[in-house]
């Protein structure tokens, strides 16, 4: 019996009007019964928010995945090409040098599938630092990432 693999689009690519941010910032601004943020902020005494310091760099490295799910806040894909690129990627890793951040959270569709991703891992443990990776796990049976699981143990990085 023939498996059916039944492949989503993105919302992009359905044409929706949700694949807008201003369409979704139009439809959770008319959220009725939920107070703006700053107003439920200063009802606990935590407005204006103040930062205590940084712990993580999060690099979103884009919006190309190997999967389509309903729930994913940024509507990644294998149908969206948005990917980082290298140019980026070192710039990254120039900003985290100049800090003491401890950990490095990768994410972005399948971050796994960004051409720099094993890149950005590499110099972010050279530089010291922990890494995390926000993989959906599907990935290591992906052609070409036959060697992921290795990979990623050699580097200690933390799956998420």
């Amino acid at each position: 019996m023939a498996t059916v693999v039944h492949i989503t689009q993105s919302l992009r690519a359905r044409g929706s009007q949700l694949a807008s941010t201003e369409a979704q910032l139009r439809v959770l601004s008319a959220a009725n019964g939920f107070p703006p943020f700053e107003q439920r902020m200063g009802a606990v005494g935590l407005d204006p928010l103040h930062a205590t310091g940084i712990s993580v760099f999060q690099i979103n490295v884009g919006k190309l995945c190997n999967q389509t799910c309903a729930h994913c806040h940024v509507d990644a894909g294998p149908d969206r090409r948005e990917v980082m690129t290298r140019e980026t990627a070192e710039q990254c890793i120039r900003a985290l040098a100049q800090t003491d951040i401890p950990t490095v959270d990768i994410t972005g569709g399948a971050p796994e599938l960004c051409p720099s991703f094993r890149w950005l891992v590499e110099q972010s443990r050279a530089l010291g630092r922990h890494v995390m990776d926000r993989s959906n796990l599907t990935i290591l049976l992906v052609a070409g990432q036959a060697d992921l699981a290795e990979f990623l143990a050699r580097h200690q990085v933390e799956i998420i």
